[in-house]
């Protein structure tokens, strides 16, 4: 099989060239991704919950973090519709592009040792309710499904807690769900630049 393709872009967002995934993530071009996130205002608790993905420990990069509902690459030959595929394969959730509402591009950057990450993503939000019992997770890909209230969330974005609790699943062995709650704090997520979360807050919250 060979490498995935992706599209390079220019600071702006335009097009300028094809190269493999592991070149774009080792000289740092930038290049296109789809993020989903699930948020739902909850009307008995009168509080809107925004959802986190925890990665699997079997991940390369960023194991066992808290990270974005559903998200992935867009391929050089894909169109940007192309990505709600994350949320099928992710999470085992089928959701119609069209059932999505589109938050706009974000810019980001991730760098660790070996990888630098520079994004222009395309964001979009699911607001329909979703059991965790529906979840089907990929497990090679994710190991559990949390959530806590945006405005504990923010908070924690903006330094004002320093933990905050969550409440989800993590799948066992034998492929069950056990249910948990716990505190935890800003380290426990992907270190994804506090701009851009605060960024994406404040876009759910108008939508919301």
């Amino acid at each position: 099989m060979g490498q995935e393709k992706l599209a390079v872009l220019n600071e702006n967002g335009d097009r300028i060239g094809v190269k493999s995934r592991s070149e774009v993530h080792a000289k740092g071009y930038w290049h296109e991704t789809f993020h989903c996130w699930f948020a739902r205002y909850d009307d008995d608790l009168k509080e809107t919950f925004i959802y986190f993905q925890l990665r699997s420990d079997n991940k390369k990069d960023y194991p066992g973090l808290l990270d974005i509902t559903a998200a992935g690459h867009i391929m050089s030959d894909e169109k940007i519709e192309d990505g709600v595929r994350e949320v099928h394969e992710e999470l085992g959730i089928k959701v119609l592009f069209e059932e999505l509402k589109g938050l706009g591009i974000v810019k980001g950057e991730l760098i660790q040792e070996g990888m630098i990450d520079r994004e222009h993503t395309n964001v979009f939000l699911y607001t329909k309710r979703v059991s965790y019992e529906e979840f089907q997770l990929q497990p090679e890909e994710v190991s559990g499904i949390f959530r806590s209230t945006l405005s504990d969330f923010k908070s924690l974005i903006h330094r004002d807690k320093v933990e905050i609790e969550l409440e989800g699943f993590v799948v066992t062995k034998d492929g069950g769900k056990n249910y948990i709650s716990e505190m935890v704090g800003y380290h426990h997520f992907v270190p994804h630049e506090r701009t851009y979360l605060i960024e994406i807050i404040d876009r759910i919250e108008r939508e919301m």
